[in-house]
């Protein structure tokens, strides 16, 4: 049953979206192409086991950690904020 403008299912339909857009996003930020022997940041050597896991690898653990870190401080979808943005 709908209630106000939502219709049926919207705020599942919202989380459906949501998560296509986080895998999207995701997929679109894997690397690609050849691996490199040295990171692109510190210029430290990136072990051959690191490069034949990772194809396309840019950074050596070290600094994709620190980038790890800096990509989930900036945040990520707040699916709540949406959801009761829809109830007002």
């Amino acid at each position: 049953m709908a209630t106000g403008w939502a219709g049926d299912g919207a705020v599942q339909d919202q989380i459906d979206a949501t998560v296509k857009d986080a895998i999207k996003r995701a997929r679109s930020q894997l690397p690609q192409g050849p691996g490199l022997r040295h990171c692109e940041e510190c210029d430290a050597e990136i072990p051959e086991a690191r490069r034949q896991a990772m194809p396309g690898v840019r950074l050596c653990i070290a600094c994709q950690e620190v980038r790890d870190q800096e990509q989930a401080a900036q945040g990520g979808y707040n699916r709540r904020g949406s959801k009761d943005s829809q109830l007002r």
